[in-house]
């Protein structure tokens, strides 16, 4: 109630005045004043009804009148920043530039920009795509790849840009609404987030990626262990297209988290499979398998369960030889899962503590390159498809996430954006000024999910044909074609070299032929083993002996 009086305070005195100044001004031996007073009062009441009732800025409809000073300082701040504080580049974690483009491509408004560059093309670390002196022509920007591996039965058509992993809980029933009817209607993916399938996700019958984390929300018994038959009636829902079982995120790898029981809600309870109250575990580990191979028995078994749909995991890289482990299990076991999906350690939605935000896990470039490489090298690349999560934006940024080695981009924080986020960073608080991140009824009324899945769906559109005409530039036809050898990279030496000589490729079955290449192959390679995710001795052991 304080909260609600506190953003409505400005529009409750206008209100006031304009009722009080008129007859202050018949009793006052200088009316004039008092009757300007109450034209300006009277104005101002009717700007803040006329906020309180429009459909297309949430600001507005949670802080009437005061709110449009955010937009007057948006219009200034620019100009601002530039004299007195920041540039449009400085990330915080997105820079203005990139949330601009998100904002501009969502409602549909020009997305260009005069007078040349604002990056400093000689700093290092500069990149960019070589074009070629004959460009494509791409009639359609709809790119989109098929998923699933030789033993899955009912494989998908995916676009290659889709709404990364954010629960119902975490977000609002709005955002959620907005976000799955902004999918249909562009046709591509929606992660559910571990939280479940919501009333909200199915309302729209968008195409949902169904998460599974470690507490097993929306396919666990009583006891909060794992349930076969709850798992079968939600995944083979026709809306749900594919399973993705979530080991760790870049927002916290290697974390667990709970829900306080004061924030379970009826609605809450219902998609997570849990007691209205009651608090919420997710476990930093699973309890159905324990071990390389008993994840990829997991892995078939809900491909069985699913009645044949790809099934896949979710991971933000760790230990090198957890992950080497898995890949030499899928060797041993001959199971492998229809996709991964790597999440960079510069991602995440979720409200972490700050180590694990700053200084946890490897990040998405890294990451990407590994886990395609260690595919290649065990001749498993063309079984399994890679996604990729990691403050993906632009175009730009999914030309170098395809040319690591991805076959898709996820992307959470630019969806936010377009639904209406302006990086408050108030995930966590409840207090959430657009709506996005609250489970406030009053705040999130703000967000209409009618107008914000436009712009989903808008952003979505026009950041593939931006894709497209990066493509046509480099004389590509699909982001399947983008390689290492395609961008270029200035290095601290000022040195100029391709993104080839950074991130190295690897020879097509060479680790089935223990050819190891690269320092970390040669080290962790070794410690990993397809029956455990411990090493098989310790790291100082390794570098000692050798």
């Amino acid at each position: 109630m304080h909260a609600l009086l506190s953003r409505f305070a400005v529009f409750g005195l206008c209100v006031a005045l304009s009722l009080f100044a008129p007859f202050i001004a018949l009793g006052s031996p200088a009316p004039t004043g008092w009757w300007l007073l109450s034209i300006v009062m009277w104005s101002l009441t009717g700007l803040g009804i006329w906020d309180i009732f429009q459909t297309h800025h949430a600001i507005l409809r949670n802080y009437p009148i005061i709110g449009h000073l955010r937009y007057l300082f948006e219009e200034s701040g620019p100009a601002i920043r530039q004299y007195f504080i920041e540039g449009d580049q400085a990330e915080t974690p997105f820079s203005r530039a990139d949330r601009s483009l998100v904002y501009q491509r969502a409602k549909q408004e020009i997305d260009k920009r005069p007078f040349g560059t604002q990056l400093d093309v000689y700093s290092d670390s500069y990149e960019w795509i070589n074009h070629s002196m004959t460009p494509s022509k791409i009639a359609d920007s709809d790119f989109r790849i098929t998923v699933g591996g030789p033993d899955c039965s009912k494989p998908v058509s995916l676009s290659v840009l889709n709404i990364s992993a954010m629960s119902f809980g975490a977000l609002s029933a709005n955002a959620i609404l907005a976000l799955n009817q902004g999918a249909r209607a562009g046709n591509f993916a929606h992660d559910t987030g571990e939280g479940g399938i919501s009333r909200y996700h199915k309302e729209h019958g968008g195409d949902l990626i169904w998460n599974i984390g470690s507490g097993y929300f929306g396919c666990r018994d009583e006891a909060g262990r794992f349930s076969e038959a709850h798992f079968a009636e939600n995944a083979t829902r026709d809306q749900v297209k594919m399973i993705e079982v979530k080991l760790s995120q870049g927002a916290k790898p290697g974390h667990g988290g709970i829900l306080p029981g004061s924030k379970v809600t009826a609605e809450i309870a219902a998609a997570r499979g849990v007691h209205v109250g009651q608090d919420c575990n997710s476990p930093a580990t699973h309890s159905e398998f324990d071990s390389p191979v008993s994840l990829l028995q997991f892995i078939a078994r809900l491909r069985r369960l699913s009645g044949g749909k790809p099934v896949g995991f979710k991971l933000c890289i760790g230990h090198p030889w957890e992950w080497f482990a898995i890949a030499k299990a899928m060797v041993k076991t001959g199971i492998t899962p229809d996709f991964i999906v790597i999440d960079g350690a510069e991602g995440g939605t979720g409200a972490a503590p700050i180590e694990f935000v700053d200084h946890v896990g490897t990040p998405l470039r890294e990451a990407i390159r590994l886990v395609h490489n260690t595919l290649v090298g065990l001749n498993l690349r063309g079984r399994v498809k890679l996604g990729a999560s990691g403050k993906v934006v632009s175009a730009f940024d999914m030309m170098r996430v395809f040319a690591l080695g991805a076959d898709w981009c996820n992307s959470a924080r630019a969806f936010m954006f377009a639904i209406g986020c302006i990086q408050a960073q108030q995930c966590h608080t409840g207090r959430c000024p657009t709506g996005v991140a609250t489970q406030d009824p009053d705040r999130q009324r703000a967000l209409v999910p009618e107008d914000k899945a436009v712009r989903v769906a808008q952003f979505h559109h026009n950041t593939l044909h931006a894709l497209a005409e990066l493509l046509q530039a480099a004389g590509l036809e699909h982001p399947a074609e983008v390689t290492t050898s395609h961008i270029a990279q200035r290095k601290v030496d000022d040195r100029v070299a391709l993104m080839s000589e950074t991130y190295r490729n690897i020879a097509p079955g060479s680790l089935l032929n223990d050819e190891l290449t690269g320092r970390v192959f040669e080290t962790c390679w070794p410690m990993a083993t397809p029956d455990s995710f411990k090493p098989l001795r310790s790291l100082t052991e390794h570098i000692t002996r050798a």
